[in-house]
């Protein structure tokens, strides 16, 4: 029995018991049941909702796999997807250096080279990120002033 169902069946029990529906019990009964109904019908429009959504996302997933293989199939199944740079070397094993942009708080990895280097320029703004190797390693707590202090 559906949810529906049951509240109709509630109204039936209601109506049964003989109320007068102009008494203040009649109306109470009545505000209940109209409650009742209501909630029900709410309820089975966001399962259809839910079922409706379910069936979309079972679709999107078939298609992303479709893709995935397109893809697997252009470069010959090495493709790693998750990874989102374009760096040329996808099985990189030295040490990453993370930054963020300080223009737009675009995340940027890089290698040591890259490091040394002296800087990089943001993918998504363009700002170019310079780093000062000479300055990290002789700083002490004296020396940072911008740090706040708690």
């Amino acid at each position: 029995m559906t949810i529906t169902e049951k509240t109709a069946y509630l109204k039936g029990l209601a109506d049964g018991l003989g109320v007068d529906p102009q008494s203040k019990e009649g109306k109470l009964w009545a505000a209940l049941n109209d409650l009742l109904c209501d909630i029900a019908h709410e309820l089975e429009n966001l399962h259809e909702t839910d079922r409706g959504q379910a069936q979309a996302l079972d679709g999107l997933a078939d298609e992303v796999s479709l893709l995935e293989d397109i893809c697997d199939g252009l470069d010959g199944g090495d493709r790693d997807l998750s990874d989102d740079e374009d760096d040329g070397d996808l099985s990189y094993d030295g040490v990453v250096y993370d930054a963020t942009c300080p223009v737009c708080g675009e995340e940027i990895s890089f290698d040591e080279d890259t490091l040394e280097q002296g800087s990089i320029q943001c993918p998504k703004c363009g700002e170019t990120l310079e780093f000062d190797l000479g300055a990290e390693e002789e700083e002490t707590p004296a020396d940072s002033e911008d740090e706040p202090k708690l």
